[in-house]
């Protein structure tokens, strides 16, 4: 079976839609993983740990998130301005957050650069077998840790 990773974002705003874009060169460099579109006011998918994808504004590099002190909430002024940040703290406040782990990816910059660091940190931390390189441990360049 193969390993899942969710996919947050909206395809139809430029500032949040680059985990839609850069897709298709992802399933190219990690055919072992399974992205599935997800949209976090829907139901929470039962998976511990939960991987997850989504765009971080103002970011300048992929990172990964397993905090969520990290995660800063957009203003909210109707229940159609909750996010993942709102919906993930309202889990954790129930008490039914499994772990997780966000790659985030900035709004915008070098699309092959975003999925070259995107694919080597989920391989270090989602798949990590494919980390491997002749034997030693493969690090990511800029990588950035939440």
């Amino acid at each position: 079976m193969k390993k899942k990773i969710f996919i947050c974002g909206n395809p139809l705003v430029d500032a949040d839609s680059l985990p839609f874009r850069i897709l298709p060169d992802l399933k190219a460099k990690l055919p072992e993983v399974d992205f599935v579109d997800f949209d976090p006011t829907d139901n929470f998918p039962e998976a511990d740990p939960l991987y997850i994808i989504d765009t971080v504004i103002n970011a300048r590099r992929v990172m990964v998130i397993r905090d969520l002190k990290n995660l800063a909430q957009a203003p909210r002024l109707s229940a159609h301005d909750a996010d993942l940040a709102f919906n993930l703290k309202w889990l954790e406040k129930m008490g039914k957050l499994p772990r997780i782990i966000i790659f985030g990816v900035p709004a915008e910059g070098d699309r092959k650069e975003i999925v070259d660091q995107l694919a080597c940190l989920v391989a270090e931390t989602h798949l990590p077998i494919l980390a491997l390189k002749n034997g030693r441990r493969r690090t990511c360049k800029g990588r950035r840790r939440g």
